[in-house]
């Protein structure tokens, strides 16, 4: 293994999901210009946009997006007033 690659200044760092309030705390060596108290005890603080306890494969809340099933949707939704249409002729 190469010697010397790996950062020295790993410290405990504050992760905030941005999408949910959830707060984790790990070690990093990434930049923070924010802190944050947690317990009593100030971090550094990360911003997230999205995490484990909001990314959707995670919580099970995955959106299926299929385009021919949106046009059968689309055609389904406004059916009805095109037999409204057929019996006006």
């Amino acid at each position: 293994m190469r010697k010397d690659i790996h950062p020295e200044n790993y410290r405990l760092v504050a992760f905030k999901d941005m999408s949910n309030e959830d707060v984790f705390i790990t070690k990093s060596t990434a930049e923070a210009k924010e802190t944050i108290t947690v317990d009593g005890v100030e971090y550094p603080l990360v911003k997230l946009e999205i995490s484990r306890t909001s990314h959707p494969y995670y919580t099970g809340k995955t959106k299926l997006v299929d385009t021919a099933g949106r046009i059968d949707k689309f055609k389904n939704k406004y059916k009805k007033f095109k037999k409204e249409e057929k019996e006006t002729e």
